[in-house]
């Protein structure tokens, strides 16, 4: 199952993990507020995502295929087909792909964060 046309962007050992993801843009520029971007990825056999902040955006992540991990703010969790994460922003997320011999294939759909999501903590 491919969800992109055209060719994907090819990403390695993103964000300091290992093996190759492949990326769709499937908004290719056009404006949805409040959603800034909708990717379509896989996750090649073995691979993983490394820890990375959520910088600009909240996100969740929708599991198509395959069988991984998601880890939220150093809390793991079972992540594969119909498994939704919510990942707030400033949160963290690490993915691994717990199949040697399958890719993992998942949705990102990234949006403007809520205004109380996006003010800053007090003493921060």
């Amino acid at each position: 199952m491919q969800i992109g046309h055209g060719p994907p962007s090819r990403r390695q050992a993103m964000f300091g993990g290992h093996g190759e993801v492949l990326v769709w843009d499937l908004l290719a520029g056009q404006a949805a507020p409040p959603f800034t971007s909708v990717l379509s990825c896989v996750l090649e056999a073995g691979g993983h995502v490394g820890r990375h902040v959520q910088q600009r955006d909240s996100e969740i992540v929708i599991g198509l295929t395959g069988c991984g991990e998601a880890t939220v703010d150093g809390r793991p969790q079972p992540f594969g087909p119909g498994t939704v994460v919510f990942l707030p922003f400033r949160s963290t997320l690490e993915l691994r792909n717990e199949r040697a011999d399958a890719p993992l294939r998942y949705l990102i759909v990234k949006a403007t964060p809520a205004a109380a999501e996006s003010t800053p903590a007090p003493g921060s």
